[in-house]
Parts: C-alpha cells; sequence; structure tokens
C-alpha cells in the first residue's frame, strides 16, 4: 500500500481520456514513477462545478478524506488517493481499480454480501450521498472497492444509497468495536481532517459514528429526501 501510495504522490502523470459519464473533470491517466507505469484517475479541482449543497470545499479533498476514514477503520474500501499536483493544477489521484466483468453489478449490488454490509456502515459514517451501483468495484481477487466519494460528510443527514438491504437491522459487537476504534481514530487524526473538511464537518462526522454505536442498527431510509441517488446506476 505504501508503495503504491508513493508511486500516486511522486509519479509523472500523462493524461489519456476522460470518464465522459461524469459531471465533473474525471481523467482517466497513468502515472510513471522508477520507470513503472500504473493507471489511475486524477480529478483537477479545476474542474469541479459548483454544488449548492456542498458550499464548502472541495470534491477532491473529501474523495481524500473518504480514503483516510477507510484506512483508519482498516476497511480497505476506498483504493489508494492523495491529493497533489497535476497537468491541470491540484487535484485527487486515485488508483485505477480493473473490476472483474463477469460480475453483474445489477444483481451484486442486491445481495447479502459481508463486504456490502461494511460499504453500507462507511457510506453511513461518511454520509455518502451518491452510493450507485456503478460506485462499486469488485476487483478479480475477489475485493470490493467503491469509488466516487466526493459527495460525502455533509454535516446534515443526506444518505443516498441503492444498499437498504440492511436497513433497521442490528450491527454487530465487533462491527460496534470497528466503530469505536474509528472514532478513537478520528479524534487521534482530528489535525489531519482539518486540511479536508470544515470543523462542523468534522463534529458531524464523529457524531454519526457515535450514533451508528448507540442506536446499534442500520440506518433506515429517509421519509425527508430521496433515499436512492439518481440515476441508480
Amino acid at each position: 500500500m505504501n508503495e503504491i501510495l508513493e508511486h500516486l504522490t511522486h509519479g509523472e502523470i500523462e493524461v489519456s481520456g476522460r470518464l465522459v459519464d461524469a459531471s465533473n473533470a474525471t481523467l482517466y491517466a497513468t502515472s510513471t514513477f522508477n520507470g513503472e507505469e500504473l493507471p489511475v484517475i486524477y480529478k483537477p479541482i479545476a474542474g469541479e462545478r459548483p454544488l449548492w449543497d456542498f458550499t464548502d470545499g472541495n470534491l477532491a479533498s473529501r474523495e481524500l478524506a473518504a480514503y483516510l476514514i477507510s484506512s483508519y477503520a482498516d476497511w480497505n474500501i476506498v483504493p489508494p488517493t492523495v491529493m497533489r499536483d497535476g497537468p491541470f493544477g491540484i487535484g485527487m489521484v486515485q488508483q485505477w481499480i480493473e473490476i472483474d466483468e463477469s460480475i453483474d453489478l445489477a444483481l451484486f449490488y442486491r445481495e447479502r454480501d459481508s463486504q456490502l454490509r461494511t460499504m453500507v456502515i462507511f457510506d453511513s459514517v461518511i454520509n455518502n450521498t451518491d452510493r450507485k451501483i456503478g460506485h462499486l468495484l469488485p476487483d478479480s481477487s475477489g475485493h470490493l472497492f467503491g469509488c466516487d466519494h466526493g459527495v460525502t460528510f455533509h454535516p446534515e443527514d443526506k444518505l443516498r444509497t441503492v444498499l437498504w438491504q440492511w436497513a433497521g437491522e442490528e450491527i454487530s459487537e465487533s462491527e460496534k468495536d470497528q466503530l469505536s476504534s474509528l472514532l478513537e481514530k478520528i479524534e487521534m487524526h482530528t489535525t489531519e481532517l482539518e486540511g479536508l473538511l470544515t470543523l462542523e464537518e468534522i463534529d458531524a462526522l464523529k457524531f454519526r459514528t457515535s450514533r451508528l454505536i448507540s442506536e446499534s442498527s442500520f440506518p433506515i431510509p429517509s421519509q425527508e429526501w430521496p433515499s436512492i441517488p439518481w440515476p441508480p446506476f
């Protein structure tokens, strides 16, 4: 993991394409470091569109914050991610994940898979407003990654996801232990997060994590805002 982060941080980035379905500049690129190439996604801050409900910060910083939360909890959900300069300015650079094309995501997202369950907890912690089917990245080794975490960490509850199969069910003791450990890590790394999120967002992050522990149950869909992102894929 450290080698990949070093590669992402110090490699020479060459952009070769753009993901045309993305609403913000999402560029496919290659990072070359010590003669080795690594496919990456590069999202420059300059290519972001303003969002009416996310008036503070930027998408790239929240993407990095999501990676840090995944790392603090040892969930390994978000691919290795850094913030750095690139051909179009400062932005997020993340390892590209080749998904297992044999998996039908339209069927997979409905399963009661343990990795999907962990992703639900992760999304509940970071307050993900955009967990779509296409943001699930199962690779050929059987590991599940997730991508596109720019619209997260809002202080108000805004969870929108296609993964509601555990809604209202009990969170296990081992999962609560993970959340308790995560809460301690967040406290330890508050200064690191302050460079990416507002103080209000960090306080809300801590509150959501504590609430999951105390309520001991998975969130249920809200009746006050759409609970599924559109389009869902």
